[in-house]
């Protein structure tokens, strides 16, 4: 099974790279980079600094949205970041959350078609067609990407049943992010049903976090505010998050992720992560990848006191499945 990391870059740019080798040193394939506006460092700032200093890590944001640049810019940045890893770059798209979007005052408007334009308005740049798209979402005239490779791969990452169909009909991998485990099962269904409705074969991604101990747990729980907030509603009830609830963690948000994470529970993490021994998780992770034919686990690192050697712990234990 293939290893990527996915790299929150709340911290500084070197501190990014830092994590980036320690990645590629214990064997990760792949480095994604979160794409959240101001809230973090540049995106493809960062991953242009990993970018030249790293020799094999596969490269790309994880994920960007159709929202806060126009597709054209994000395919030209895609292209360019390709162009200065030798040929290691990916798209990763979605439809933006609210941890991205509410600060610039951005409405995400018809999620569904502004991703479909955004993959088939880059796919055709990639290739090195002159696009003219005339969509709900996408405008080019006569734009073309003299620079790009054909081959360059589309992830897509979703958790809605619309989403997902449509990662699977249109995307060369579908990542699945932090998606309460009982409805793991139809969330693979409802990618193949979109499969089936165009012949490809998308890889799957599976990407939660990982909790060993106390510390694990406490640099996941202000990741999970943004995501209780956007998660549907089914997955809400399941939980027994109500609306006040989501209110509560919703309005302390303004004064940052750690604020809000007062108000999320312990039993509002633990059905999206990975939890328990080093071998219980091993086994879990392992379990899920046979059962629902995974291809890529991927490891979301936060800031915490000892990112490096929390890369370095779990990567030593997914290089034993």
């Amino acid at each position: 099974m293939r290893t990527g990391v996915n790299l929150i870059p709340e911290a500084p740019i070197n501190d990014m790279v830092a994590l980036a080798k320690t990645a590629e040193a214990v064997g990760f394939n792949r480095c994604w980079v979160y794409d959240e506006g101001l809230v973090t460092r540049d995106v493809y700032v960062t991953l242009t600094a990993i970018a030249l200093n790293t020799n094999r890590l596969e490269l790309g944001p994880g994920v960007t949205n159709p929202y806060t640049r126009h597709v054209a810019q994000t395919a030209a940045a895609i292209a360019s970041l390709d162009e200065a890893s030798d040929g290691r770059a990916f798209l990763g798209i979605g439809a933006g959350g609210s941890l991205t979007l509410n600060p610039m005052g951005i409405e995400r408007a018809k999620p569904l078609t502004a991703v479909r334009e955004t993959i088939e308005a880059c796919r055709s740049l990639f290739a090195g067609s002159t696009v003219s798209y005339d969509g709900q979402h996408v405008a080019l005239r006569t734009a073309s990407l003299g620079f790009a490779r054909p081959t360059t791969e589309i992830w897509l990452a979703g958790r809605g049943p619309k989403m997902l169909h449509l990662g699977g009909a249109a995307a060369d991998g579908v990542m699945l992010d932090f998606i309460y485990e009982p409805h793991l099962d139809q969330s693979i269904e409802r990618i193949g049903q979109g499969a089936d409705t165009t012949g490809r074969v998308p890889r799957i991604c599976y990407s939660t976090g990982v909790v060993t101990d106390d510390d694990d747990l406490e640099a996941v729980r202000p990741h999970m505010t943004y995501r209780l907030v956007d998660a549907p509603q089914e997955v809400k009830d399941a939980i027994g998050l109500d609306d006040a609830a989501v209110g509560k963690i919703r309005a302390a948000m303004a004064g940052g992720l750690e604020a809000a994470a007062e108000y999320v529970r312990d039993e509002w993490v633990l059905p999206f992560v990975v939890s328990g021994s080093a071998r219980e998780c091993a086994a879990q992770i392992g379990r899920l990848a046979d059962q629902h034919g995974f291809e890529e686990f991927l490891l979301p690192v936060f800031d915490m006191p000892d990112a490096p050697g929390y890369v370095e712990r779990i990567g030593a234990l997914l290089q034993d499945l």
